[in-house]
């Protein structure tokens, strides 16, 4: 694409969006993987959505770009009492709400707010709470249910939070996609129009850029909200360009189609570094990419077999085939830059004799058919779901297990695994708040197991020793705890961890102001385009 005929095509955007004079205008293209389930962060867990709702929401509190320090966002401060028990959080004043066709807002952000969204999730009598299906993962994995006794409204700027228990990850917790705030006078109004499902189609929120428009498989877009409390964005427009091909994208990138994108392919980083025209930003990720074994199921139920497994596939060779130099080899489900990582823990030998006999001590025939789930998408934690899946399969083969590679669309393949469909399901994770407790307990407690979990699994020892340490603020003594924890899962082997990742982030040389967030999504309230 010409020089010329970008320019003219970012005016005509800018002028059907109704932005400034063209002549000033900025369009920033961020290329994309995947379509929206919708745009309400309380409903999703994946990368894709999260994402795409991103730049219109905010919670009470926030990570700093690039970190996972928690500073304020729609709270300006807050006190906590003595006992751990009551948080009581001060809003932030003249903060204002974004409009469109259906709504003007009359007033700011205040505690009503705050009250609705956290209604929302936890009271089944809301009248949003099953608009958009009402799955509420996050705040149900977090055993929100069972911790916040309320949210109750002080007065128009403070809001009080009860607790059932201590809970030292919960300020971190509250700064994650779940707990943003949705505006109760535009949910009001929808419900008197009859259209309550527009609050998830069609946000409004209080961040740096009101959403415009969505077109699925194809554009989102959103304007500048001149309003924002905290300082204008330096782009008039922000484009999401969506392309599940990762060569696509990339194509655009070198083309200026797009200014930044996300998840290439790892052979492609060579030719990223050399290209004069792109940068490229990268750190280690706080992720794991893994196999999860399904403990209800047969053969899986069975710890030898699971054991089995760990040994017979050659992370090694998974690692150099698909990750070229971009991941390390997985031991425990948080990576090692996360504190009370546990390094004595040893991983599982790659032995196929050992494994062979192992399944046969189980009692698994020769030629035994199992099904092996492989993602349709990239992640940062699996860059190539279909690859890994047929290198496990090759070496599961010479241990005498058939293993059949199965996958589906990506909501479709999420929705059925974590319904329990799957016998060994290829799946990962992206730390959200860089508290351990985000990992231990989202993925792998007893209420996660009862839920979305694609483990099953519940273990009581594992779980009263997570449960204990996400009360206690004492640093040393929940990383004695997580450490234990990691110890207990390692010998009942509910997953087979694959790589903790190394994310990148590539962009156009004049970008400046985009940062890798350390958790979340891309905030790209700052970037600018020289």
């Amino acid at each position: 694409m010409s020089r010329r005929t970008t320019l003219l095509s970012a005016l005509a955007l800018t002028t059907a969006l109704g932005a400034v004079s063209p002549a000033l205008a900025k369009t920033f293209v961020y290329c994309s993987e995947g379509s929206p389930e919708n745009f309400n962060p309380m409903l999703n867990t994946t990368g894709t959505s999260l994402q795409a709702s991103a730049p219109v929401y905010e919670g009470l509190t926030a990570f700093k770009t690039g970190t996972t320090e928690v500073v304020g966002a729609l709270a300006e401060k807050w006190d906590v009492s003595a006992d751990g028990l009551v948080y009581t959080f001060h809003l932030r004043h003249n903060v204002k709400w974004h409009s469109n066709k259906n709504f003007k807002p009359t007033r700011g952000f205040n505690a009503d707010d705050v009250v609705f969204s956290f209604d929302r999730q936890a009271n089944k009598e809301n009248p949003y709470h099953k608009v958009t299906g009402g799955g509420y993962d996050y705040y149900n994995d977090m055993d929100m249910p069972k911790l916040l006794k309320s949210v109750t409204k002080v007065d128009d700027y403070t809001v009080k939070f009860t607790l059932s228990a201590p809970q030292a990850p919960f300020i971190a917790d509250i700064a994650m996609p779940f707990a943003s705030i949705q505006s109760k006078e535009y949910a009001d109004g929808l419900l008197k129009m009859g259209k309550p499902e527009l609050i998830d189609q069609e946000p409004i929120g209080t961040g740096p850029f009101e959403f415009v428009q969505y077109v699925k498989d194809a554009t989102i877009r959103f304007k500048r909200f001149d309003a924002y409390y905290n300082g204008k964005a330096k782009v008039d427009t922000l484009v999401y360009s969506i392309n599940k091909d990762a060569a696509v994208r990339l194509a655009k990138l070198r083309a200026n189609e797009c200014q930044s994108t996300l998840n290439l392919a790892p052979a492609d980083l060579p030719s990223i570094r050399s290209d004069k025209n792109l940068t490229l930003l990268s750190q280690p990720g706080l992720n794991v990419g893994y196999l999860a074994f399904n403990t209800t199921k047969k053969p899986f139920d069975d710890v030898r077999v699971r054991m089995a497994v760990n040994m017979a596939v050659d992370k090694k060779a998974i690692l150099t085939a698909v990750y070229q130099g971009a991941g390390q080899a997985a031991k425990n489900l948080i990576p090692p830059t996360m504190w009370s990582y546990n390094d004595k823990v040893e991983d599982f030998k790659y032995d196929p004799a050992a494994a062979k006999k192992l399944l046969a001590d189980a009692g698994v025939a020769e030629g035994t058919e199992v099904d092996l789930w492989a993602m349709p998408v990239q992640r940062p934690y699996n860059p190539d779901a279909k690859r890994i899946g047929e290198l496990m399969q090759a070496d599961l083969a010479k241990v005498g297990i058939k293993a059949k590679i199965v996958s589906y669309e990506w909501g479709e393949y999420r929705k059925r695994a974590q319904a329990g469909e799957g016998q060994m399901v290829q799946m990962g994770w992206s730390g959200d708040n860089g508290d351990p407790d985000n990992f231990f307990a989202v993925l792998a407690s007893c209420a996660a197991a009862k839920a979305n979990s694609l483990t099953k699994w519940c273990n009581p020892t594992y779980d009263a020793m997570i449960t204990k340490a996400a009360t206690i603020s004492n640093v040393a003594e929940r990383t004695k705890l997580y450490q234990q924890a990691q110890v207990e899962m390692h010998k009942d082997a509910p997953y087979l961890f694959i790589a903790h990742s190394v994310v990148f982030l590539p962009m156009r040389a004049n970008v400046t102001g985009l940062k890798i967030q350390a958790v979340g999504s891309e905030n790209f309230l700052n970037v600018d385009l020289k």
